[in-house]
């Protein structure tokens, strides 16, 4: 998969879900705009799961734990370029790490994702 084509498969879902890294909770609008970005992309929620641990935590979790880091808004330019050039190398042994860190890079937002997933099943009419 090369860099346009992970944008035009991953990029809004990608910039829809990285609020859950701000430095704020995320409001009714912004859970609403995830799921509905989220259900345009047909994925069950195991997949949902290993999207976040494995695409999106590892970027995300480098901005929460750095000084400089953007708390109230992401460039969405800046953050994709760096989401693109983490998935084009997540491959062999980096996908196996990142599986295995998976529970360290997502444990500061968790609470914020099993809110997310419970309004999707929610939606979906699973729960």
């Amino acid at each position: 998969m090369n860099a346009q084509q992970l944008v035009d498969e991953r990029g809004d879902l990608w910039l829809a879900l990285a609020p859950l890294w701000l430095d704020r909770e995320p409001s009714e609008r912004d859970y609403a705009h995830m799921i509905e970005i989220i259900e345009q992309h047909d994925m069950s929620l195991k997949e949902l799961e290993w999207m976040f641990r494995l695409e999106l935590a590892p970027v995300m979790a480098r901005h929460q734990l750095s000084i400089a880091s953007e708390w109230r808004k992401f460039d969405d330019y800046k953050l994709m370029k760096q989401l693109v050039s983490h998935n084009l190398r997540l491959k062999g042994w980096r996908r196996k790490s990142w599986a295995l860190f998976s529970g360290l890079t997502t444990m500061m937002v968790r609470h914020r994702w099993v809110e997310l997933m419970q309004r999707l099943m929610v939606t979906r009419g699973e729960l």
